[in-house]
């Protein structure tokens, strides 16, 4: 018997997880609720960028999308600039008996000892109240810096420093809120972005420094981050929109978990509009972009994950990868037990039911 599904957000990583809730035969979606006015009503195969009509009309009501009767709801509405809003989504959703999977809000992938309690409280209401669960993931913050990690850190004898890196040209990232209001690419040295306010990438990447620690069983003292902004030399235009010269064109980060006066878990990225900014910067392992591991320890690890697709670019296939996560968790999310879930409680996530050539509707 498919799963009931309903959908929640069409953006980048809403639009992929839909087009396989779509495909998928192991789903039926009931809903789907989107945000744009122009998108209400459009069947949700072409929401999808699929040739097929599902019967499915999109809506922009939340309630009218649940009173569908979903056993799991896929929530991939934006969060980062309406944090507020994405947690009482979220609520209302576990509060009706439904469980929840998605890409936001991120920091609900492992909130504990990064949120205060009021934040995380409700949910954990809302879920009992429900007998509903909730899991939250991606690819990063997600699984190139939880999942990954722990697979190979499972073999080590001893581990002195874990780094999980994101090394990416974004120049073909079409979404203009994250690239310039969160990311701040385009801005003048003297304008702080979002991501770059003292304090926000250590929340925002402290999930996966928290969840990291807690797995290893490791006390995290403090969180510390840095940063570094290259300008952009000339003018010059990216998916996203327009870069003005001396703008923000490439930007390198650090969070550090320190534990014992060590950085412990770092979490970096390397993020350019062109790949000739900042050649001294670590580089990706193919062209493009790359996620990479590295483990200190014994045995010494460096994992590079290449993503790659046949419809797009690295920043296509990450996102797909992305979406693929969050899809394929909802069976374990409505058969686990109510609250909010990670992935040091979750099963192992495999490709089972996923090859093209085995695949049927029950």
């Amino acid at each position: 018997m498919a799963i009931r599904v309903a959908h929640i957000g069409t953006g980048n990583v809403g639009r992929l997880a839909l087009t396989q809730l779509i495909a998928d035969p192991r789903f039926d979606l009931t809903g789907l609720c989107v945000s744009s006015d122009a998108k209400v009503g459009k069947d949700a195969g072409e929401l999808a960028g699929l040739d097929v009509s599902t019967g499915v009309a999109a809506m922009n009501e939340l309630d009218a999308v649940l009173a569908t009767e979903p056993e799991c709801a896929v929530y991939c509405a934006m969060g980062d600039n309406r944090m507020g809003q994405a947690m009482r989504d979220c609520r209302r959703i576990l509060a009706a008996g439904i469980n929840l999977v998605g890409s936001s809000p991120v920091l609900m992938q492992y909130p504990w000892g990064v949120l205060p309690d009021k934040y995380i409280t409700p949910l954990e209401e809302a879920a009992q109240q429900g007998n509903s669960s909730m899991y939250i993931t991606g690819v990063d913050p997600g699984f190139a810096n939880d999942l990954i990690p722990f697979a190979f850190a499972g073999t080590c004898q001893r581990i002195e420093q874990v780094r999980c890196m994101e090394i990416a040209d974004y120049a073909t990232y079409d979404g203009a809120t994250v690239m310039f209001d969160v990311m701040g690419f385009g801005t003048p040295p003297d304008v702080i972005p979002m991501q770059l306010q003292p304090g926000m990438l250590g929340i925002a990447w402290g999930t996966a420094i928290r969840q990291l620690a807690a797995g290893f069983g490791i006390t995290v003292d403090e969180i510390t981050e840095s940063h570094e902004r290259e300008p952009a030399p000339q003018a010059f235009d990216i998916a996203a929109g327009h870069i003005p010269k001396g703008g923000q064109a490439a930007l390198r980060f650090e969070v550090h978990g320190i534990v014992n006066g060590q950085p412990a878990i770092v979490i970096e990225h390397v993020t350019r509009l062109r790949e000739d900014l900042r050649p001294d910067w670590p580089q990706p392992a193919q062209p493009g972009g790359s996620y990479r591991v590295e483990i200190v320890g014994e045995p010494s690890y460096t994992v590079d994950i290449c993503p790659t697709s046949r419809e797009g670019d690295h920043n296509h296939a990450a996102i797909v990868a992305a979406a693929g996560r969050i899809v394929n968790a909802i069976p374990a999310v409505v058969a686990g037990p109510p609250g909010i879930r990670t992935t040091l409680d979750m099963p192992l996530i495999t490709g089972k039911g996923l090859f093209a050539s085995t695949r049927s509707r029950s």
